[in-house]
């Protein structure tokens, strides 16, 4: 008894929460993206500017967000024309750039969390987890938030592609207007 309720209760919480758990989901795999292309760009060509190589490593990220986002979490929210929408994104995004780089620079640059001030070791704990871990977490929410509200407004605002295949092919893919004409003769 138990067990079924249980199993009923995470139904529910999933089909009331998927939206969110996508948007988990596509903010993981971007965060994977986001500390990999950071930490390249960092230990390489942008070795003295950690903000910098944050914030192409977010940008990039940002690309991927955009599509899979689009084509997966929110993909039966629409609203908006696409130019639109693409360009409400970017700049939802951009905030969350913004946000996403500030306490990385608020370490580095207030608290002089780098180096000769602390070890090298301290640094990178320090910068992981302002930058990774705190940017990503503050952007993420308002970049939820936002897109709701903003980008992807309306909830069943497109058809999701499947539905859309299947609407339109076969015999009854028209809807048949009658006329007036046509009801008189009958």
């Amino acid at each position: 008894m138990r067990s079924k309720l249980l199993r009923m209760w995470i139904m529910q919480v999933a089909r009331k929460h998927h939206e969110a758990a996508k948007f988990l989901v596509v903010g993981g795999v971007c965060f994977v993206a986001t500390t990999v292309v950071n930490y390249a760009l960092k230990l390489t060509v942008l070795h003295d500017k950690p903000v910098t190589a944050l914030a192409v490593a977010t940008i990039i990220s940002t690309i991927l967000s955009y599509v899979l986002n689009r084509e997966w979490s929110f993909r039966a929210r629409g609203g908006r024309e696409r130019h639109h929408e693409a360009l409400l994104f970017f700049a939802v995004s951009a905030v969350g750039i913004v946000l996403n780089s500030l306490p990385l620079a608020i370490s580095r640059y207030v608290f002089l969390l780098r180096v000769p001030e602390v070890s090298r070791p301290v640094q990178e704990v320090a910068d992981f987890t302002s930058g990774i871990i705190i940017g990503t977490l503050v952007a993420m929410v308002f970049r939820l938030w936002a897109f709701r509200r903003f980008v992807f407004p309306q909830e069943q605002g497109r058809v999701p592609r499947q539905r859309r295949a299947s609407r339109s092919s076969g015999p009854r893919s028209t809807v048949v207007q009658h006329t007036d004409e046509a009801n008189t003769l009958r």
